[in-house]
């Protein structure tokens, strides 16, 4: 089973080619703002995207936040360099998704990403909690 997203116009989407197995919250400076939560792949592997965006690139360089120009809605970020295997890390914005019955079951996530950079643990939530 895959899943879909776009933003608010529909000027750009995305496509997971399956379910992922948790949506990941963060809390670092950009993240935070933007209210996201990421399913998490590898661009052009299961994660396909498609449709104009602008980057906002962050400050140390590693990611780049791409949101639609038309009406803003952040879509997904991208590694801005490969990793040693030639992958490019890419998360999707999982508030994005078409259909939320089908993600609505998937724990979240915390990321610690203001100070620490690490996993938290699992606290119960899942998306439907936040939605619902």
């Amino acid at each position: 089973m895959s899943i879909t997203g776009s933003c608010h116009c529909g000027s750009v989407t995305w496509k997971f080619d399956e379910v992922p197995e948790s949506a990941t919250a963060c809390n670092c400076t950009v993240c935070r703002r933007y209210g996201v939560l990421w399913g998490y792949d590898w661009d052009g592997e299961k994660i396909h995207i498609s449709g104009e965006t602008k980057a906002y690139i962050r400050g140390d360089k590693e990611l780049g936040f791409y949101f639609c120009p038309n009406c803003g809605c952040v879509a997904y970020w991208r590694a801005l360099q490969a990793n040693d295997q030639g992958r490019w890390r890419i998360a999707v914005n999982l508030r994005l998704v078409d259909d939320p019955e089908l993600i609505q079951h998937l724990p979240i996530d915390h990321f610690e990403g203001l100070v620490t950079f690490t996993d938290l643990p699992r606290d119960g939530k899942c998306i439907r909690d936040l939605w619902f």
